[in-house]
């Protein structure tokens, strides 16, 4: 790899330098506006979207209540948000030993709504970079005042949008309906919330912006460590470029590359590098200099793809990409985890029982021969129907004694009761003996748990 530069957003004398990235329009740039569209429509739809009842996608951490494609996952499911997260934290390595920071360039929210929404806005209304430039450099006018009026007006909407969106994602939709319809003062918690995140997701907008990426993002760390030579990133050919030089007419440039050195992958980066200095953490292969790059020639008719999605093995050997060991490593796993993952989720009950006996207590001699032990049951309904619930011992010997009975569950809660396991003593053989009961959904079995019983030894 060539030379590497750091700290593109910072001036010699420690000060920050602020970035007015161009925009050049090419099909990478279409083909990311396409996809932020998609994804943003999403974004703002899903937590309105309800399919029987549930909301698409929930992710209420206060209520342990999630809500994955319209399927409600409880506490008892966690594990399957472990194997969840761990199958998603697997394909990030693996893009990333591929492609590099693609997820960052092509969907990471902050990128789509940082080029493809909030800098749109600031070029509608302030101009282009220069333009941009100067006007921030400038005094206070009326003609300064207004735009950065209106600006900063649709920053703060915007946000105000995103805040509300993304509390739809935790509290739920209908919640936040509420806040927003009822006064203040019946949800102040919910009111401060959404505030606080407006005034976060503006600040990050406006002030912080990419340094998000380049400071505060742990992923782009972590991409120094996973990249390998093999991987396909977006990179200068410095082969075909080197060494680089403007045209002049009137002299015979024989000996110069294809790069005429206009600095445009510089003015349009996000992050302000110099992708011709090689791979560097703040790049995010938003693929911005390779639209600039090709329509320079374009003009200079030069072939494209001075700047393009290579490896380094791909720039140094002239080979086209190829599938690696560590590449097919990983798939491998993914697979594995995507498989284990189904199963769990297909074979994941809408019932769920734990039945515990009750810490502390001993067995007690209940008069007919009988042993009996106290225990709680936690019942959990799972489907957006009230289920009448009921358990039964597999043996006809065992008796079940109710202190609290059981009712009908009502959908997506939680009941508790209790009761008494009564066992004939002469079917106890050891001082732990497992007892098997059936779970009832109305008149239909719906599978058998088992527990343990204490008791004496005969």
């Amino acid at each position: 790899m060539q030379e590497i530069t750091y700290h593109s957003t910072v001036e010699a004398t420690g000060k920050r330098r602020w970035l007015y990235p161009l925009v050049r329009k090419d099909r990478w740039y279409q083909y990311r506006s396409y996809l932020s569209y998609f994804l943003l429509l999403f974004l703002f739809a899903a937590p309105h979207i309800k399919i029987q009842g549930h909301q698409f996608l929930l992710f209420n951490i206060i209520d342990r209540k999630f809500i994955l494609f319209s399927h409600v996952f409880w506490p008892q499911d966690f594990f399957i948000f472990v194997l969840a997260t761990l199958l998603f934290l697997v394909c990030i390595v693996l893009f990333t030993i591929a492609f590099g920071r693609v997820f960052c360039g092509w969907v990471c929210p902050q990128t789509i709504f940082m080029e493809m929404v909030f800098r749109r806005i600031e070029i509608w209304i302030e101009g282009e970079p220069a333009a941009r430039k100067k006007l921030d450099e400038g005094p206070w006018t009326s003609d300064k005042i207004i735009k950065k009026t209106i600006k900063h007006s649709l920053f703060l909407l915007i946000s105000f949008l995103i805040a509300n969106t993304f509390l739809a994602y935790i509290i739920g939709s209908d919640e936040l309906i509420q806040i927003m319809i009822e006064p203040p003062a019946q949800h102040l918690v919910g009111f401060i919330g959404i505030w606080i995140f407006t005034l976060v997701f503006y600040l990050v907008f406006t002030k912080v912006r990419e340094l998000v990426c380049i400071v505060a993002c742990p992923y782009g760390r972590l991409q120094g460590v996973m990249l390998d030579k093999n991987s396909l990133v977006v990179a200068y050919n410095y082969l075909r470029g080197e060494p680089r030089g403007r045209i002049k007419k009137a002299e015979k440039q024989e000996n110069l590359g294809d790069c005429v050195d206009c600095n445009l992958c510089v003015a349009v980066c996000p992050t302000g590098i110099d992708i011709r200095k090689g791979t560097q953490l703040e790049c995010v292969n938003c693929t911005a200099c390779i639209d600039a790059c090709d329509q320079v020639m374009d003009k200079i008719h030069k072939p494209r793809n001075l700047i393009g999605f290579y490896s380094e093995e791909m720039i140094k050997n002239q080979t086209s990409p190829r599938f690696t060991s560590r590449m097919k490593a990983y798939t491998v796993i993914i697979l594995l985890l995507a498989s284990v993952l189904t199963y769990f989720i297909m074979s994941r009950k809408d019932i769920d029982i734990t039945v515990l006996r009750a810490a502390g207590m001993l067995y007690q001699e209940q008069p007919g021969g009988y042993i009996s032990n106290l225990y709680h049951a936690e019942l959990i309904n799972k489907t957006t129907e009230k289920l009448n619930i009921s358990i039964k011992p597999l043996d006809d010997r065992i008796k079940i004694k109710w202190i609290q009975a059981v009712n009908d569950v009502e959908k997506e809660s939680v009941s508790k009761t209790t009761f008494f396991l009564l066992v004939p003593s002469n079917m106890i053989k050891e001082t732990k003996t497992n007892i098997s009961l059936d779970v009832y959904r109305g008149k239909e079995k719906q599978y058998t748990i088992k527990t343990n019983f204490l008791g004496p030894v005969n």
